[in-house]
């Protein structure tokens, strides 16, 4: 049951940041409805989404995961590690300057190296849909854009080092809350495991 409603809310947060990358689809909603209605629905269906993932996934992992195979600890070590510059990277599309300027897409980036964190550290089927189906997300959306021809948003003016070291420092305040608070208190699983 939770696995579904997991399933459920992926499809629809993957399915409406899946329009974004169909231009003219998007255009054609946006034409119909009208730009302010279509970023609601846009906004409503992504919020829909993340909290059904959320609770089918609790719902999942309360009634006994599924083990597919079993990292050994050190992995988790190792996710512990690439979730810092992860949430700089996402930082960095809010704050562009050299960071923005190397990867291009940031954001991306970030919720790429996020999704391969987690798969690294995670074995369960729940987790690897979850995190798989983010990842494949990121990469198609990655792809899309290079072959998109209409400008999209309008882009937002690069900086230089300074938004780095605002990207870095506030980065890393997000992930230091993301790991000793949201993560034990929200997710119910601490991220930085405890070894006697």
């Amino acid at each position: 049951m939770g696995l579904a409603i997991m399933l459920v809310g992926l499809a629809l947060f993957v399915g409406a940041h899946g329009v974004t990358t169909q231009r003219k689809l998007r255009s054609d909603l946006i034409s119909r409805l009208g730009e302010t209605p279509y970023k609601g629905l846009y906004a409503l269906a992504s919020l829909a989404g993340i909290l059904l993932i959320g609770y089918g996934f609790g719902i999942y992992r309360a009634s006994g995961m599924i083990p597919v195979w079993s990292p050994p600890l050190w992995m988790s070590h190792v996710a512990l590690l690439l979730n810092w510059p992860a949430i700089i990277m996402v930082v960095a599309a809010y704050s562009p300057g050299e960071i923005k300027r190397k990867l291009k897409h940031p954001m991306l980036a970030g919720v790429k190296l996020w999704a391969v964190a987690h798969l690294l550290s995670n074995g369960d089927l729940g987790s690897i849909i979850l995190f798989g189906g983010i990842l494949a997300w990121a990469v198609f959306d990655r792809i899309s854009l290079k072959s998109r021809t209409d400008p999209g948003a309008p882009p937002i003016p690069v900086g230089g080092w300074r938004n780095d070291v605002i990207a870095v420092v506030a980065g890393t305040i997000v992930y230091l809350a993301l790991v000793f608070v949201f993560h034990p208190l929200v997710i119910g699983v601490p991220a930085i495991l405890r070894v006697s």
